[in-house]
């Protein structure tokens, strides 16, 4: 009889993963007596034979048998019952014989799900197993899968590096793959409209987006008036009929709110720090200087101060090392001055006088471009946190009305001239004092006014998000990156305002006793690879196991009521996105408001990676979106998944300390890249090339994370044994199959890695017994010589 195996999990000192033509011993799951088939070295056809009697031979005995013991006289209804028993009891052994032929050509197929564990028909379920029939399973293709894996980026040996769209030339069946790709590469251009883009392998960041998108397109009656209103403002901004319609004309009521513009019709110059407190204070524009709130690190106190910065200047800049100073960039000039021309032509400037004052425009900004300087010279000159009162900043910088200003900016808050703020560039605020007093000193210019065009044109670039696509247009101009699709720009736009709504219904929607049970699971799976990395420094280690993880959600907005009354004044309009997104930034500016006065900080909605803070590690709630994570998956798929996300995750954010403290993460790197060379058939041909440390790092941090992932999965198991399956795929197979379906994510680190990522799944299988069997490829014939890691 063949018997289902029951060997125990192995989860210690490594795991154990069994072949799949024998079900993996989480379920020890074994078939009634009656199911058993005969010993495998029997023909499944003779067993068949044998479990069926002869129906003829077996009715004259039978016959015979009474016909001796009745005589006669016996009774013909006993006869009867007799024949009746028999054909009930051959019908029986057939029945029996044929579900156990099914059984067994269900076994050697390998299609039957071992371990009895029960389909998922959720409708997430449902979409998963669409992706994954979408994508090459490792197991059925065990000789290729780990070149083709998601068509981002391959390795070159010529290069030292990796090469986008291509395999590994030289490799036996690259011709064979490299058609299988393209062909795999156009079905996947074929799917690019919207309406099917979940079924690609998407970055972490677009997949956060298209779940929110997705809430936000959703019909589920609310009576929540600010979902209703976070709704109506994503809709407008999809509605770019009504945006084209309207073209430049709701820009340019705008400016009339401003007393006018000389550029494109009557202006009734205004006071100049009237003009700016207003663009401050209602459509978040600071052409001169930057606004924003934080801590002081100085003074270790978790107190927020008001900080002051150079602006984000709109004229191209470049940085001179030998002068230290910086200068418009000559080669983006002339496209910088051809664009400004082409604004204020839209904007109803008459050709002869658009380049007065686009020029005006270009020499002021390469007058402030001057005074500014970059991030890192900065604080090598200790430029940065420079404390003091507003008071004192007025006598610096006298052409600003600061306390004016800051008051319109952070209003209703009440600030006094003894208010400390902190700045990170004195120099160039002391700077633009000066150029401002030269500029509004200047009756040669009469009505023109260069720094209220500057104005104009700095709040025109706040605007364009809300504009018709002829003002995108010419802002993309030299721009190299493509262009977001409409989508995904509103929701970005929607989450500016409406951050805090979205963090609800996505709170909501998180599943928040399962995600938290995977973190911890993967932090205690974590700490015995730690102990593995022989610290020299034990004190570090423990610092490091005595962090804290937790999910990181708000609960300061938990009641819907709260969140109707922070946007009851907001409103929105059906048809309007430049009025709903002119709404936008006056509600932006209220919540900056409130960070000087609220003591915790305010929940990055669009956060996907954890964070380090003091004794904690904090993992955002954007981590836990569809399709990366779904309660109803099984758990073999949330593990392989986001699991091994968050094992990576935690890796990188621990992985200064531990480099520092062993040398496992240079020869883990060296082992795997060996592998790698040696089932490549590259080993030895004085091709390859070493790794640098980055990518020695690389290959640590992920094959430690697909470790520490199915170890946490096993130890579920242990808790509890069942689990559901996805197309007849369950537990360790569909664990390392939802795995090599990530493997394309996209994070700061994945230039490093120097491999496909799934090919870690033949790394910690080089041993035939921790993985299926039929993982083994026929092509690569030094893979029984490899070593696990």
């Amino acid at each position: 009889m063949l018997r289902m195996s029951e060997t125990p999990i192995e989860l210690e000192p490594q795991l154990s993963v069994q072949p799949l033509s024998q079900p993996e011993p989480e379920r020890e799951l074994q078939p009634p007596l009656l199911f058993q088939l005969p010993a495998p070295t029997q023909d499944p056809s003779e067993a068949q034979q044998q479990a069926q009697p002869q129906p003829e031979l077996q009715q004259l005995e039978l016959e015979s048998n009474i016909e001796q013991q009745l005589g006669n006289g016996a009774n013909s209804l006993w006869i009867k019952r007799q024949r009746l028993l028999s054909l009930l009891f051959l019908l029986f052994c057939l029945c029996a014989a044929s579900l156990g032929l099914i059984y067994y050509m269900h076994l050697q197929s390998g299609s039957y799900n071992q371990e009895g564990a029960v389909t998922c028909l959720s409708s997430a379920c449902q979409r998963a197993s669409a992706r994954l029939s979408m994508s090459a399973d490792p197991f059925t293709q065990p000789c290729d899968y780990f070149l083709f894996s998601c068509g981002s980026d391959r390795l070159s040996v010529d290069n030292g590096g990796r090469q986008r769209g291509h395999g590994i030339p030289g490799h036996p069946q690259y011709q064979r793959d490299n058609t299988m790709w393209s062909k795999r590469r156009r079905q996947s251009e074929e799917r690019e409209d919207r309406g099917q883009r979940e079924g690609k392998i998407l970055d972490r960041k677009t997949v956060l987006l298209q779940y929110l998108s997705e809430i936000l397109e959703s019909n589920d009656t609310t009576t929540n008036l600010a979902v209703q209103k976070a709704k109506v403002f994503y809709h407008s901004c999809l509605d770019t009929k009504s945006i084209e319609t309207a073209g430049a004309e709701p820009f340019l009521k705008l400016i009339q709110k401003l007393g006018g513009w000389a550029v494109s019709g009557q202006f009734n110059q205004n006071d100049f720090n009237a003009t700016l407190s207003l663009l401050m204070r209602d459509y978040a524009t600071f052409p001169f200087f930057n606004l924003y709130v934080g801590k002081d690190p100085n003074d270790g106190t978790t107190k927020r101060y008001i900080q002051i910065d150079q602006p984000d200047l709109l004229i191209p800049i470049e940085w001179n090392n030998r002068t230290e100073k910086s200068r418009s960039n000559a080669e983006m000039l002339l496209p910088f001055l051809e664009s400004c021309q082409r604004y204020v032509a839209l904007l109803g400037a008459p050709p002869s006088t658009r380049m007065i004052h686009v020029g005006m425009f270009i020499s002021l900004s390469s007058e402030l471009a001057v005074a500014s300087s970059p991030l890192p010279y900065r604080l090598s000159k200790g430029q940065l946190h420079q404390r003091m009162t507003i008071k004192e900043l007025q006598s610096q910088s006298p052409a600003i009305d600061w306390l004016r200003c800051l008051q319109a900016a952070f209003h209703p808050l009440h600030l006094t001239e003894d208010d400390h703020v902190l700045l990170h560039n004195l120099p160039y605020i002391v700077q633009m004092s000066r150029i401002i007093t030269k500029w509004l000193n200047r009756p040669e210019l009469g009505n023109s006014d260069p720094l209220h065009t500057f104005m104009v044109l700095n709040l025109l670039h706040t605007m364009i998000p809300a504009m018709d696509s002829r003002f995108s247009e010419i802002k993309a101009m030299g721009n190299s990156e493509e262009e977001a699709p409409r989508w995904k720009h509103c929701v970005l736009e929607t989450e500016r305002g409406f951050d805090s709504v979205l963090t609800h219904l996505l709170r909501e929607r998180t599943e928040h006793r399962e995600a938290e049970k995977i973190i911890q699971n993967i932090f205690s799976s974590l700490k015995p690879t730690l102990h593995e990395l022989r610290w020299t420094d034990q004190k570090s280690m423990k610092k490091v196991e005595s962090l804290i993880p937790r999910l990181w959600a708000t609960k300061k907005i938990t009641d819907k009521a709260e969140l109707e009354l922070l946007f009851s004044k907001v409103a929105v309009s059906t048809h309007s996105f430049f009025s709903n997104y002119v709404q936008l930034l006056s509600t932006r500016q209220k919540r900056r408001n409130k960070l000087l006065t609220e003591e915790d900080e305010a929940v990055d909605i669009l956060s996907i990676t954890p964070f380090r803070r003091s004794d904690e590690l904090i993992f955002p709630l954007g981590m836990f979106a569809p399709p990366l994570f779904h309660p109803t998956y099984p758990r073999a798929m949330n593990y392989g998944v986001i699991g091994f996300l968050i094992a990576k995750d935690i890796l990188h954010l621990l992985l200064p300390d531990v480099y520092a403290q062993s040398e496992s993460v240079h020869a883990v790197g060296e082992c795997v890249w060996a592998h790698y060379l040696t089932v490549t058939e590259k080993a030895g041909t004085g091709g390859a090339f070493s790794l640098s440390a980055a990518q020695q790092q690389e290959v640590w941090v992920q094959y430690s994370a697909l470790k520490i992932a199915l170890q946490a999965y096993h130890q579920s198991l242990l808790n509890n044994p069942s689990d559901t399956s996805i197309s007849g795929i369950s537990h360790t197979r569909l664990f390392l199959t939802s795995f090599s379906q990530v493997n394309c994510d996209s994070d700061t680190y994945h230039e490093f890695m120097p491999l496909e990522p799934s090919f870690l799944i033949t790394a910690i299988c080089a041993k035939s017994h921790l993985c299926p069997t039929s993982l083994e490829c026929p092509n690569k014939t030094q893979q029984d010589l490899l070593q696990k890691c």
